[in-house]
């Protein structure tokens, strides 16, 4: 693993006690969050690994779902992330989950409403630092800490391009780019991750581009 400075080492101001157990577990809580685009009623986390055997010690747990709060990595209120979801009517569950993956602190979230739902996978790479590898089937290399759109499409030609051009007019500079499908023809998900954040006007503008279903963004 490349660290770009100190501080990648170090790790990010947070809420104690464990950079990866602790602030990279609240990121992945606040991504889930964010794709989902609203506050969830329930959820169920697979903790794999590292994550399964220590989060009570290390406060995984409170961290996660205060993420899925809302909360960033240095909200006091993480803390009471628990009480504040029970006191919200959110259900949640975790589970300590025995199946292998390719990094100890990885966790499954599945989310949702009465009426919507969403899974996503992230892992704690250490420092803070987390990456986004799965969206409701659909595997993708999201680093998590850098403005990113997630744009969920029917799998047609000019799709690509139709998102590509609404972001060049709004001089979004593209950093990292991209696309994956279940089947031809069939649904599909660009994951774009940008050098500034994407505002509500061009959100907007995405959102009514031809093929595209659902626009959701992280901001930085």
């Amino acid at each position: 693993m490349k660290y770009q400075s100190v501080f990648d080492i170090i790790g990010p101001v947070m809420v104690g006690p464990s950079s990866s157990h602790t602030a990279g577990a609240a990121r992945i809580g606040r991504a889930a969050r964010l794709i989902f685009g609203k506050e969830p009623t329930w959820a169920a986390v697979h903790l794999y690994g590292s994550f399964a055997k220590t989060y009570r010690g290390h406060g995984t747990d409170l961290a996660i779902v205060g993420g899925l709060l809302g909360y960033d990595t240095d909200d006091d209120r993480i803390r009471f992330a628990l009480e504040t979801a029970k006191k919200k009517n959110m259900k949640i569950e975790f589970i300590e989950d025995t199946a292998a993956t390719e990094h100890p602190n990885t966790a499954r979230v599945k989310l949702g409403t009465d009426d919507s739902s969403m899974e996503l996978v992230g892992v704690s790479i250490g420092g803070g630092k987390v990456e986004i590898t799965e969206l409701n089937g659909f595997e993708l290399r999201m680093s998590g800490n850098k403005p990113a759109i997630l744009i969920m499409h029917n799998d047609r030609f000019g799709a690509i391009a139709s998102v590509t051009q609404i972001l060049a007019m709004h001089e979004i500079n593209i950093a990292h780019m991209e696309v994956s499908r279940k089947d031809v023809g069939k649904d599909a998900l660009m994951v774009i991750e940008t050098d500034q954040n994407v505002e509500d006007n061009v959100m907007k503008d995405l959102e009514q581009a031809s093929h595209i279903n659902r626009v959701s963004r992280l901001m930085s």
